[in-house]
């Protein structure tokens, strides 16, 4: 999670004092992500994210955490070209909302908007959509950035309390798998992940299998469990001459 966090260069807090003449100019460059081989998901987002990515958790801390995976090494996103373009069909709501973000000093119970100043985009001149107008009210443009980073954090906040359901029905289990290229070099090793064990969830009592259907959890684990079908079109992506440990 360090990694993608620093997709951030610096998140500033957003004030009509700092940012009143600030413009962005959405520049569609993903580059300051090609390190990040994963990235976190909310549960909305399940369906359409597990078309082009494997859809697995990972331990966040004391909770757990579902992640779309992006590459098979730990700095490495097969789905940004050199150019910078996202090529997948899906691109997840975590760089969607780049290069706003929410932050909070107590826990998630008051958010701060802001956003990272490094980003191109950028222009303190005003050029692209203004954030504030010239008397420092926000600008239709800002609204809309805050209800999208409202929308996420709730989905967020939902999608914690499927994940802490999991945890505590004890469903989840470490994952690991090898792969071999398709120009048959180095077999490749995935491991740090869990995954929804089918034996514990077979073994369920019919409450829980009727808590899962009845929240739509049933059809999230589903979803996730065909998904990991993608793991070896990932492989497939990975370029002959990295495949090498």
């Amino acid at each position: 999670m360090t990694k993608q966090l620093l997709i951030y260069g610096n998140a500033t807090p957003i004030s009509s004092e700092r940012h009143r003449g600030w413009g962005i100019e959405p520049t569609g460059d993903l580059s300051f992500a090609k390190t990040v081989n994963s990235v976190p998901l909310t549960a909305v987002e399940f369906f359409s994210a597990a078309e082009s990515f494997p859809v697995v958790f990972t331990k966040n801390g004391d909770n757990v955490l579902p992640l779309a995976v992006m590459g098979v090494k730990p700095e490495q996103n097969l789905f940004i070209n050199e150019e910078g373009k996202f090529t997948a069909n899906y691109l997840p709501a975590f760089f969607r909302r780049y290069p706003f973000v929410f932050s909070s000093n107590d826990e998630g119970k008051n958010f701060l908007l802001c956003i990272d100043e490094t980003y191109a985009g950028c222009s303190p001149d005003g050029k692209g959509e203004r954030l504030f107008d010239d008397e420092g009210k926000q600008t239709e443009y800002l609204g809309k950035v805050l209800d999208f980073l409202k929308e996420y954090q709730m989905n967020f906040a939902r999608t914690q309390s499927f994940c802490a359901r999991l945890q505590e029905w004890d469903l989840l289990e470490p994952m690991e798998a090898q792969f071999t290229p398709n120009d048959g070099g180095e077999k490749i090793r995935l491991g740090g992940f869990l995954a929804v064990s089918r034996d514990k969830l077979k073994a369920l009592d019919s409450d829980k299998l009727a808590e899962l259907m009845k929240n739509d959890g049933m059809e999230l684990i589903f979803t996730h469990l065909q998904s990991l079908r993608k793991f070896r079109e990932l492989i497939a992506k990975v370029p002959a001459d990295t495949t090498a440990k």
